[in-house]
């Protein structure tokens, strides 16, 4: 399909209020320059293989109620649209439904706003059922956002019987209804794997190893980094929103710790509040987590406002990276990309700053950066030694499954030393099970 993308720039004070208002405000977005924002607003629509014919930077002194933008330039940029013979128009801005319908009309293309295309990139990466219930999820509550006199035929009267509908009901309340019966359903069927995805981390919980979840802005290559920390092969490629749904492997760690990562979706600025809180029970991963890894692309320039946006949507789910130093690290990868003064740049403020400079297909850093998550979640769990007897079969399988036990030595006739690492909300549990007196600390 033929597009152009427009990035829409607002005055400063008149899009203070959009944004203080936006559905899902940051910072970053703010910081980032109209370059950029061109830049990553045709990235987003290259993420779904359309044809890019034409892309530009438009102020926009006064925003308008009607069209966004004034009547002369709609007309320049109807122009456009039809000398680049374009089939859909890309607006990186929020559209209320008037403003779509407006555009639409006058430059006879179908219109997107960044909300749209993002649903549009989410609907076509989505792979599990869960994934795919997240995003028709978003789709529906978008759409029915839209229902507001967008076309004539929800202007229609149309008769009905039973649950049809009734007598007199216009077109926009039959699809409104739909609508709501149809998210309502999802909503039921996203509770039922919530739950089902609370039973397996309780599951993994019982398995003695801390979890790690990898967050970042999109395309900051998280994918790539866990491919190359776990094996495994997450899709991994350099277009924005290539993971979607959640994976989670088992991560070595250096002195013998092992623990979980999960990889999760990306971020980006003024993500739609529709699509956060469709894919919450994903990110529930990140809230639970032990570690959380925030993966920013430090070749890029706009990586200091990428991280507020991270940071915004990690403060919505109630983490404040700030406030939490021990438990967000900072990983700054892609130094492979960096010429040789930027990347001494980036080793001196990574140190000063307590991040971890890597780069996921060298593999530069990544040792440093496996050896301070183990000391990180190591922090939190305390190293015990226990002499187990053996007719002490009940606490030896209590300590198995709820401990990490890093080292057995038979002492005779039966009786084990066990090494172990617990964790500070199961160390009460195991002085009761075993008694508080038997438990030592082990010599590190």
């Amino acid at each position: 399909m033929r597009a152009v993308v427009f990035a829409p720039i607002l005055d400063a004070r008149a899009g203070r209020s959009r944004r203080e208002s936006s559905l899902s405000p940051s910072a970053g977005a703010a910081d980032r320059t109209p370059q950029a924002r061109l830049e990553e607003a045709v990235g987003l629509a290259a993420a779904i293989d359309l044809d890019i014919r034409a892309s530009g930077i438009v102020p926009v002194p006064q925003p308008k109620p009607a069209t966004l933008f004034g009547s002369g330039k709609v007309e320049e940029l109807a122009g456009l649209v039809r000398m680049e013979d374009a089939d859909l128009v890309i607006v990186d801005h929020p559209l209320t439904p008037v403003q779509q319908r407006n555009l639409e009309t006058a430059w006879q293309a179908k219109v997107l706003d960044r909300t749209g295309l993002i649903l549009e990139i989410f609907g076509e990466r989505a792979r599990t059922r869960e994934g795919r219930l997240q995003v028709e999820l978003a789709h529906l509550v978008y759409q029915k956002s839209r229902l507001v006199r967008s076309w004539t035929h929800l202007e229609r009267q149309r008769g009905g019987f039973g649950f049809l509908g009734g007598p007199g009901e216009t077109q926009i309340e039959t699809d409104r209804r739909l609508l709501s019966e149809r998210i309502t359903k999802i909503q039921n069927e996203l509770e039922h794997v919530r739950q089902t995805r609370t039973l397996h981390r309780k599951s993994r919980q019982r398995v003695p190893y801390p979890a790690v979840a990898l967050v970042g802005y999109t395309n900051a290559g998280k994918s790539t980094l866990f491919n190359t920390l776990t094996g495994a092969e997450v899709l991994a490629q350099d277009i924005l929103f290539a993971t979607l749904d959640p994976t989670i492997r088992a991560l070595q760690l250096p002195n013998g710790s092992k623990s979980v990562l999960s990889d999760t979706v990306g971020f980006i600025s003024d993500l739609p509040t529709t699509l956060v809180a469709a894919f919450r029970a994903t990110l529930e991963e990140v809230q639970e987590a032990d570690l959380i890894l925030h993966v920013r692309d430090i070749s890029d320039g706009a990586s200091a406002s990428q991280r507020a946006d991270v940071n915004a949507v990690l403060a919505d789910l109630g983490i404040n990276a700030d406030e939490e130093p021990d438990r967000v690290l900072e990983v700054w990868n892609k130094a492979d990309l960096l010429d040789p003064d930027a990347l001494e740049h980036a080793r001196n403020e990574a140190a000063r700053h307590g991040a971890i400079l890597v780069s996921a297909v060298s593999g530069e850093g990544l040792e440093a950066l496996l050896a301070e998550i183990e000391t990180r979640l190591n922090r939190r769990r305390q190293t015990l030694q226990i002499e187990v007897q053996p007719q002490e079969g009940a606490l030896s399988n209590w300590i198995y499954e709820n401990c990490e036990v890093i080292s057995r030595a038979d002492l005779g006739e039966g009786v084990v030393s066990l090494r172990i690492r617990v964790a500070p909300e199961k160390r009460d549990k195991l002085a009761r099970v075993a008694g508080a007196s038997r438990l030592q600390a082990a010599v590190e």
